[in-house]
């Protein structure tokens, strides 16, 4: 599929949404087939990382040691120093919420044993624990801005239980060049991570908060089906 498919499916998925008295999100919705999710290699989880912003800060936490503290004190959204993992984890409510409301978490890499110990069963379930695919366990020594950089406007496709893959990709009143750039990214990323290709998609909708979903590609008939 091509950029002008996405802008097309766009278009369409604005125009049969009714107007909202807040600005809705516009999420990317791709479905897999002839992939058995039960063989690890055949499960789908990368990170991508897009030509622009989805509308929305990308909310970073630190999980360090003493080496990395002050840095991440000044740069992340979120720092909990190893000495108060503890604490912090103690306070299960705080630490759900803190999970809901952070996209990605780093780690300092020679304290991972203790970082699982207190906040795997949080944050594992939801797909937070810090991932080494995304550069988010770090050594002692590096440059926390270096690696928020990388992460930020990074999005993670998953597809590890279901056929299917949900993303945010940018908000109904950004410049539509930007929501398709960012589209279009990701699908051609997809497509080269799935042994093959074509074969392994289903179809692709797009879809606003409170719309209907429109088939990328598909003619007026075929997205009736």
């Amino acid at each position: 599929m091509e950029k002008k498919d996405f802008a097309n499916a766009l278009a369409q998925a604005k125009k049969d949404s009714p107007k909202r008295n807040f600005t809705q999100s516009v999420e990317l919705i791709v479905n897999f087939k002839n992939l058995d999710l039960k063989q690890p290699n055949q499960q789908v989880d990368l990170y991508v990382k897009l030509p622009h912003n989805r509308g929305r800060k990308t909310k970073i936490g630190a999980l360090v040691g003493a080496e990395l503290i002050a840095q991440a004190k000044s740069a992340c959204d979120v720092a909990i120093s190893q000495d108060q993992f503890a604490a912090t984890a103690s306070d299960k409510r705080k630490l759900k919420k803190m999970a809901n409301d952070v996209d990605y978490f780093l780690a300092q890499a020679n304290i991972m044993t203790d970082v699982a110990k207190h906040f795997g069963r949080i944050l594992g379930p939801k797909g937070k624990m810090p991932n080494p695919k995304a550069g988010c366990v770090i050594p002692p020594n590096a440059n926390i801005k270096a690696a928020i950089d990388r992460l930020t406007d990074t999005v993670r496709v998953a597809a590890k239980t279901q056929l299917s893959a949900k993303i945010l990709v940018g908000k109904e009143n950004q410049p539509d060049t930007e929501i398709v750039d960012n589209m279009h990214t990701i699908y051609t990323n997809v497509l080269h991570a799935v042994p093959q290709e074509a074969n392994n998609i289903k179809n692709v909708l797009i879809k606003l908060t409170m719309g209907k979903p429109v088939h990328v590609g598909a003619t007026v008939e075929e997205a009736k089906k």
